[in-house]
């Protein structure tokens, strides 16, 4: 029997953003609830819709657009391995990946590389490794190794992850779930010591909870959790997938507190808005664990992601963006604390990172982030009344005092 056929439409003239917001619903799956306003063009910290109407970017792809919308390192980057080669997978060397992970050994201050493509396939790759090394160096016993985790954590969308998530949204009405896992609460030092034995393998944890609302820990928790799991004999995983790689106004998260964690989880920056690149950079003994066929990805360490992957390690080579980010977030907190008791409630910010939460009374954080729209601002809301800030670290001064004056002008209305 033959399978029936579809003619596929042909579009005579351009669509209007009602027309192809419209469009997608009966053909795209309903897993997202994007803002009304369709992107055609970009450059720098400014997005253009399909009519011509201009935008600041202030939440940059969650920090996977660091460096701005086209940036021309990493455009001419792209556009140079483009014509030389793009994909050989793993089964053969190509040119670009040893450059990419000794410059990404480099910067973190680790051993080794595991190249991949997204962040969700990092914190997959990242529990494999944990638990190899578990078995094999530990020497827990077969199947019984646990990863301890923190309450509120967002570290992707696979079936394994959102096991132990305690997000209702991502995690109800997709179980059964994978075992292994214990929840402590974040920035609790004292239910974290007190979930470790001689099962652990890891604590898995983000420096910065981003989804959660950029919540911080106190000073001195990331040294807490160091120190604990060398005590304990585990593995630290720092989830840098949304604070690393200059965000918070230093390379790492971790480097606030001057820590160094037996792996890195990194992503969404490492690509430069160009190319889904994510990687597991760990210690030397802790990667060492993998054989050839024990783990693997057809893209991963592709030659155009490892070209762009550089260019961006090259721009965080000078320190200029994570300047940039210290300097910019003290303007930044200096506004959001001028507004707080003005519709701002309370706000948490590290660099050009920043969870701001609104007065229920003037609306939710849909409804404040659609009235920066109107504004000419895109920002993204989380948790009821929480709205992030996360614009790319090449903005100016006057762009981000721009942005601030919006906010204000968007609380005004409620």
């Amino acid at each position: 029997m033959t399978a029936p056929t579809r003619t596929v439409p042909v579009q005579a003239a351009p669509r209007s953003s009602a027309e192809l917001i419209q469009a997608e619903s009966p053909v795209l799956a309903h897993n997202y609830h994007p803002l009304p306003v369709v992107v055609a063009r970009a450059e720098g910290v400014w997005v253009e819709d399909v009519e011509g109407h201009r935008y600041l970017d202030m939440l940059a792809g969650y920090s996977a657009l660091n460096f701005g919308h086209r940036h021309p390192a990493l455009i001419e980057a792209a556009h140079r391995q483009l014509d030389q080669l793009t994909l050989t997978s793993r089964a053969f060397h190509n040119d670009r990946l040893a450059g990419f992970a000794e410059g990404l050994a480099a910067l973190t201050g680790l051993d080794m590389v595991l190249p991949m493509n997204t962040g969700a396939e990092a914190v997959e790759s990242g529990i494999k490794v944990a638990r190899k090394w578990a078995y094999d160096v530990k020497g827990v016993p077969a199947d019984r190794a646990t990863i301890v985790v923190a309450g509120g954590n967002f570290h992707g969308r696979t079936t394994t992850i959102v096991g132990f998530s305690d997000d209702d949204t991502a995690r109800i009405g997709f179980g059964p779930f994978a075992p292994g896992f214990r929840t402590v609460p974040y920035n609790d030092l004292a239910a974290l010591e007190a979930a470790l034995d001689e099962t652990t393998a890891a604590v898995l944890i983000e420096p910065i909870q981003g989804e959660a609302g950029v919540l911080i820990p106190d000073d001195g928790y990331l040294t807490g959790v160091r120190e604990l799991t060398r005590r304990n004999g585990c593995l630290f995983i720092a989830d840098e997938i949304q604070s690393g790689l200059g965000r918070t106004g230093t390379t790492l998260a971790v480097q606030h507190e001057s820590v160094v964690p037996d792996m890195l989880l990194l992503g969404k920056a490492l690509g430069g808005g160009i190319v889904p690149v994510s990687a597991v950079v760990a210690r030397r003994e802790v990667l060492g664990v993998l054989g050839p066929g024990q783990h693997g990805s057809t893209f991963g360490g592709n030659p155009l992601a490892a070209a762009v992957g550089s260019a961006v390690i090259e721009l965080l080579a000078t320190g200029e963006f994570q300047r940039r980010a210290a300097d910019l977030g003290a303007q930044l907190r200096s506004g959001l604390a001028a507004l707080t008791g003005k519709g701002v409630t309370g706000f948490r910010a590290r660099g050009l990172w920043a969870g701001v939460d609104i007065d229920p009374a003037l609306g939710t954080g849909r409804e404040i982030s659609e009235r920066l729209l109107k504004e000419g601002v895109l920002v993204k809301d989380t948790h009821g009344s929480t709205i992030r800030l996360a614009p790319p670290l090449t903005i100016t001064a006057e762009e981000l005092e721009s942005a601030l004056g919006s906010l204000e002008r968007a609380l005004s209305l409620g």
